[in-house]
């Protein structure tokens, strides 16, 4: 049985008799009789006594217009809900720490401006976290810095990234214009979690220019880090627009090292087999226009 077959019995209840709820439906009222009939057919019981040109509900038909109300009431309900959704809706989203800390904010003040009904739940943790979480579909999209590895996600880059090396004010090679690849022996840095994507980077430039680095801390937290290295407690390689506020403030110092560089773009990452709605498709779109926004601005 389906919602039409519903809706005319209700009409025919409704209406008291076929040929009222054919001109009440626009249908021809044959049709009406055979939908009726199919109903009948289906359960096997009478639902209508035609006494003359009357017609009476049966005790059959009284308790199935209590469930055809209510199926055709839920079904209302449930596209009502929908529409909803479709309409204003949730987006699940998900930020590595330096996208969450830095520019997450921005990105979704944007979206609200022409979507100022759609809700956010947001979750901030390492690429690789926020990878297992797509694969899982307990996030419809996320926004990472670092590199996705499963062949399900696909990824479109919306931002360029430098990471640069930081330290306290104090260090001595604040004071250089420039050091040597040589010179990172040296130094004891304080580093981000296995799964960061900044982290990630980080290892693979420094095996890649043979640099046996030396650890001083290990921190999950990008504020943690930029205040220990404040303190001289070691040197961090941390995204350029994570230290840009403490650098104006001479709160921490950037140090160039010579013909290396940490270059990387962020990504939007979801699902391949993902559903892209109206709303999703919106929100990449502010994404891919971030970066030509904030470059105007500066």
């Amino acid at each position: 049985m389906t919602l039409r077959h519903f809706n005319i019995f209700l009409c025919v209840c409704d209406e008291g008799n076929m040929s009222a709820a054919a001109a009440k439906l626009h249908i021809a009222q044959p049709s009406v009789s055979q939908s009726i009939a199919e109903l009948e057919g289906h359960y096997n019981v009478k639902l209508f006594e035609r006494l003359g040109r009357k017609l009476f509900i049966t005790t059959a038909g009284q308790e199935l217009l209590t469930y055809a109300r209510h199926i055709v009431n839920l079904s209302k309900e449930a596209e009502s809900t929908m529409r909803e959704i479709y309409n204003h809706g949730v987006i699940r989203v998900g930020a590595s720490v330096t996208i969450g800390t830095c520019i997450f904010s921005d990105i979704v003040g944007a979206f609200r401006q022409d979507n100022p009904n759609v809700k956010f739940s947001a979750y901030v943790n390492n690429t690789r976290i926020i990878e297992e979480m797509l694969l899982s579909d307990l996030l419809d999209i996320g926004l990472v810095e670092g590199k996705i590895h499963s062949p399900g996600i696909i990824c479109r880059p919306f931002m360029d990234d430098e990471l640069v090396l930081v330290s306290s004010t104090s260090h001595p090679f604040a004071q250089k214009n420039k050091i040597t690849s040589g010179e990172l022996n040296t130094l004891e840095f304080i580093v981000r979690e296995e799964g960061s994507g900044t982290r990630e980077l980080f290892e693979s430039v420094m095996t890649s220019i043979g640099v046996n680095w030396q650890m001083a801390g290990v921190y999950n937290n990008s504020e943690a880090i930029k205040n220990n290295v404040a303190a001289g407690l070691g040197v961090s390689v941390m995204s350029r627009i994570a230290v840009q506020r403490e650098c104006e403030m001479n709160e921490l110092a950037i140090i160039d090292i010579e013909n290396v560089n940490f270059k990387r773009q962020f990504h939007i990452v979801y699902h391949k087999n993902k559903y892209i709605s109206p709303i999703l498709a919106s929100f990449i779109k502010v994404c891919l226009a971030y970066h030509a926004f904030i470059s105007q601005d500066q």
